[in-house]
């Protein structure tokens, strides 16, 4: 191959680096700062998301809460955002809202329908919460039982750092709760650990195609001996533009408490999200975890946790060693009985943590035992209930990635959000930035210390003069890695609903290498 070939393709990988879609895999916050110096940091310009369908429950209410912050160095005049509703396929017999599990829960398991009569879902081609300008968050609410999924897609000024928090309360029922999920971002690879099959629990996994072409998506089941034999080894397709929630239970005969999901596609990409309801427990959303590592944070368990459970897999051939220690506002120690665990390559692994904060906040972290040999990554989860008896409710905390730059969180409330910030190793620093409300209102802008080792637990800051939900913005200023989450609260009818969100890196920006050799060269051969 000559030079100038070399050089057009070095080109073109910048090229698209520049204007590719936010859904890049995120490294470590060193390796960043170290990658920085040899690349220049662009924002992106185009982002999607997907928003999976919030419930089918009559007595449900779901808000929506959609923001951009304000960045350096993007264009102040072009660009657009919002959101429109997906294609649900025509059998009526799926149930992913929690009324009870009526159905079977295969549609769309064989893919026979092909999105042939898919129907439109409410609303048409009308853009549900179009932003006007980066700073301001917008919001909207659904009550229709029929409320679809969503896919959106931002670019130019909206596009950097573009997120949607969609929060539904189900006042009663099997579902029961405060569910609340991020929108996400399209995939090809995810781990699920903290799913069920269990007879106690309904799990839907719903799978959204945002693109104009069907996409073929396998999903494998792992239990505590293994893979979970299915009950076909047919993939799943998703229609174009479509949406598709796919009961866990009905993928295989055997039932597990504990198990992980793994969501893969064949062809095409999708975004993946599991809604979990428990008979007692109530329900919540259960994100995907971080991609796999050999050390993992889960941030933000709340202080007055009644109990947590620990669901950890290891996807490759070899088994992991782990120890386990709790991050606290003070330091880290390591959980009574629990110092470590040996997860099984293949087979997932589930420990019970009882009340492990003890009433303080903290973030469980999970590291290398030592030993010989390479470390083995994993992937896990962690279920957190707070409550008892009648009045319990439940939520999934995800291994979450490191906040490179910044992160996220929409839809605070100006009672019951809480954030969560642990720097397992070095000590950090932060920027916490309040948006605007929705209604009116300025940011505002604090700075935090985060001791290596310890968990700050605090209540954000609030817009001057705020109405409204707004949005919360983390930036890391210096330090070490950050992980981070978001806990919004809202008791009903004495039962403590809650509902917690990680904060991964918001990847609004991509690292564009220079140009390592002049185009107009020639060279023949």
């Amino acid at each position: 191959m000559n030079r100038t070939t070399l050089s057009l393709i070095g080109a073109a990988t910048a090229l698209a680096a520049v204007t590719g879609v936010a859904a890049l895999t995120g490294g470590s916050s060193d390796d960043a700062d170290a990658s920085a110096k040899a690349a220049t940091r662009l924002p992106v310009q185009r982002s999607t998301l997907l928003c999976p369908t919030p419930s089918s429950s009559d007595v449900s209410s779901t808000t929506y809460t959609a923001y951009t912050p304000k960045r350096d160095g993007v264009d102040a005049k072009d660009g657009t955002a919002g959101l429109l509703p997906a294609q649900n396929p025509s059998d009526d017999t799926t149930d992913p809202g929690g009324d009870g599990g009526k159905d079977d829960g295969k549609n769309g398991k064989d893919g026979k329908d092909g999105g042939k009569g898919g129907q439109a879902a409410p609303g048409g081609d009308k853009p549900v919460l179009p932003l006007k300008e980066p700073g301001k968050p917008v919001t909207t609410e659904e009550s229709s039982a029929d409320a679809p999924a969503l896919i959106g897609t931002a670019d130019g000024r909206f596009a950097p750092g573009w997120t949607v928090q969609q929060t539904t309360t189900i006042d009663a029922g099997s579902g029961r709760g405060l569910l609340g999920t991020a929108c996400t971002a399209p995939d090809t690879d995810f781990w699920f650990p903290g799913v069920s099959t269990d007879r106690n629990r309904q799990d839907f996994v719903h799978l959204t195609n945002p693109d104009d072409a069907a996409a073929e998506v396998d999903l494998k089941l792992y239990g505590p001996s293994g893979r979970l034999k299915p009950s076909t080894d047919e993939a799943i397709t998703v229609p174009p533009r479509s949406t598709v929630p796919i009961l866990l239970s009905t993928l295989t005969d055997q039932r597990a408490a504990g198990a992980s999901l793994h969501v893969t596609t064949r062809t095409g990409r999708i975004g993946a999200a599991v809604q979990a309801v428990d008979q007692k427990a109530g329900s919540d959303w259960l994100p995907a975890s971080a991609v796999p590592s050999t050390s993992v944070a889960i941030p933000g368990i709340p202080k007055d946790a009644t109990s947590a459970r620990l669901i950890v897999f290891a996807p490759g051939s070899d088994d992991a060693d782990l120890k386990v220690r709790l991050a606290g506002p003070n330091n880290a120690i390591t959980p009574a009985g629990h110092e470590s665990l040996h997860v099984k390559s293949g087979m997932t692994t589930a420990i019970d943590l009882g009340d492990v904060t003890k009433g303080e906040p903290g973030s469980l972290l999970l590291t290398p035992e030592g030993g010989e040999g390479p470390a083995t990554p994993v992937v896990a989860a962690l279920q957190v209930t707070r409550g008892k008896g009648s009045d319990q409710e439940t939520a999934f905390i995800p291994a979450t990635a490191a906040i490179e730059r910044s992160a996220t969180a929409a839809d605070n409330r100006s009672k019951g959000s809480t954030l969560s910030l642990v720097a397992p190793r070095a000590s950090a620093k932060v920027r916490i930035t309040a948006s605007a409300g929705a209604e009116g209102g300025s940011p505002v802008s604090k700075t935090y210390e985060i001791k290596g080792g310890t968990t700050k637990a605090l209540e954000p800051p609030r817009p001057a003069s705020g109405k409204g939900p707004y949005a919360v913005t983390v930036e890391r200023l210096s330090g070490g890695p950050v992980h981070a989450s978001r806990m919004l609260a809202l008791a009903e009818g004495g039962v403590p609903m809650f509902t917690i969100q990680s904060l991964p890196d918001d990847r609004g920006t991509v690292a564009v290498p220079e140009a390592g050799q002049d185009l107009s060269l020639l060279n023949d051969d």
